[in-house]
């Protein structure tokens, strides 16, 4: 199956692209279940019960975004930027190390290297993602991250997109960007850059 996938991305991904700009929570590694886990947990902590398919559903947002959304949902006052600390916290020191590769998004960056500039654009803050790519092994590879709090606007603006294009020299149509959820596509295609959605392929 996972060969399938790959193949399939590395069909769609061909074309006269000079950068490959791939997201890292939930396209790169599998995240999610541990960012779930910190969301779940930060929030009960909080006295808020919420759904896990909430953080499925907003994957990509920044934390602060997310948690607006469960308040509206939930009738609840939590501090967006409290919780984001907090979960970043949690996230980092009890599930960081249960992350997984998406080994055919994996594959496919390493088997580009040389061939295009790579970077990794993602919602989540530095720290968190430089650790997720050592997990992975591929830390090296690209040569360029932008993480959340380093452009004025998250996704999905076009801000952190715009940006790698820039630290890359190479112009937004000219990049091809690997997502996972809707608030990155969203960000690409403002960008005016083309995408591929990891988990449609």
């Amino acid at each position: 199956m996972t060969d399938n996938k790959y193949n399939s991305l590395t069909k769609l991904s061909a074309g006269d692209f000079q950068a490959f700009l791939y997201d890292c929570d939930g396209t790169l590694a599998d995240t999610m279940p541990g960012h779930t886990k910190a969301y779940i947990r930060v929030a009960a902590d909080k006295g808020v019960v919420i759904d896990g398919a909430l953080i499925y559903e907003l994957a990509g947002y920044p934390v602060p975004n997310v948690v607006d959304e469960i308040n509206k949902r939930y009738n609840s006052t939590l501090d967006p930027i409290a919780f984001a600390k907090q979960r970043e916290e949690i996230f980092f020191e009890e599930y960081i190390d249960e992350t997984q590769p998406i080994d055919y998004v994996v594959n496919h960056l390493k088997a580009h290297v040389g061939k295009v500039k790579i970077g990794v654009v993602s919602g989540s803050n530095r720290q968190a993602v430089q650790k997720t790519l050592e997990l992975l092994g591929i830390a090296d590879i690209p040569e360029v991250l932008v993480c959340a709090g380093e452009t004025e606007r998250g996704k999905p603006w076009p801000d952190p997109f715009l940006a790698a294009a820039e630290l890359l020299g190479v112009a937004p149509e000219h990049c091809l960007v690997f997502e996972d959820g809707e608030a990155g596509t969203k960000a690409a295609e403002a960008a005016g850059m083309k995408w591929i959605r990891i988990d449609k392929v």
